[in-house]
């Protein structure tokens, strides 16, 4: 579900829905509460109501902060492997001028081919979908680089580097297709302890005693405000690959362009 809202739903229009509901539904409870328990009014329970809004409000807090934090952990990671795979894959192609013609053209096909297939793989796994085509197109690179027969001390010291590059981009693809694959978001529990310090944050701010409505009212919605920026936050980092705040494939379409035949 959270993949959905975020990958689907525009982030303007998520962000604006959030608002909405939260603030319109704590300001319906609102009026309930004050209409219920008009007594609640003359503020007689407000110093336990500051107390325990404290203390709550503490918590839920830290509870964000920490979620939050855990959460962009996780889109760093994947983009710093995004970024490896990106930064091996043009010291790759920088380096293909060293061996002969032959062999240089197939090893510049072989990383185009596949830094395309990677390309193309990008939406499918930030819906948690491998696709082959990618894996298939690295075997081959690593093909044109076992045929490549050096003739000069330079052209077997850039060979191994080459072999080490491509090993190490072969490792950051696999840790971010892992990453990507294995992602299903925030688990059912942890959104249950969200849902619960927000709804105390809003419950504490509604049942405290102000005799004006006016002023009441306002204090309410600003609470929702902050839980629906809060919750919309939480859902753009639910997924490294997906939403405005994800990785971006960005150092792939480099070496695109710095293997393109000019």
């Amino acid at each position: 579900m959270s993949r959905w809202l975020v990958n689907d739903v525009p982030s303007w229009l998520l962000l604006a829905g959030l608002i909405i509901l939260i603030v319109g539904g704590s300001v319906l409870v609102q009026v309930y509460v004050r209409k219920r328990f008009p007594r609640l009014k003359n503020g007689a329970h407000n110093d336990v109501t500051k107390f325990v809004y404290g203390v709550v409000g503490f918590v839920y807090a830290f509870f964000i902060g920490f979620v939050v934090s855990a959460m962009w952990g996780e889109v760093n990671i994947a983009d710093d492997e995004t970024r490896s795979e990106g930064a091996y894959g043009v010291q790759l192609a920088r380096d293909i001028y060293v061996f002969d013609e032959a062999d240089a053209d197939r090893i510049r096909r072989g990383l185009l081919e596949y830094e395309k297939a990677t390309m193309a793989e990008w939406p499918h796994l930030a819906n948690g979908q491998r696709v082959s085509d990618a894996d298939e197109a690295l075997h081959r690179l690593y093909v044109a680089y076992t045929d490549v027969k050096p003739r000069t001390d330079t052209q077997k010291t850039f060979l191994a580097t080459s072999f080490n590059n491509l090993n190490h981009l072969s490792k950051a693809r696999t840790e971010r297709v892992d990453l990507a694959t294995s992602d299903t978001g925030p688990p059912w529990s942890l959104w249950v302890v969200i849902f619960l310090t927000s709804g105390l944050v809003l419950g504490c701010s509604i049942i405290y005693g102000v005799e004006n409505a006016a002023m009441h009212y306002p204090m309410v919605a600003t609470v929702g405000v902050l839980v629906a920026a809060n919750t919309f936050l939480i859902l753009q980092l639910s997924h490294p690959l997906v939403g405005d705040i994800a990785t971006s494939p960005a150092p792939l379409s480099e070496v695109v362009q710095v293997v393109s035949p000019r």
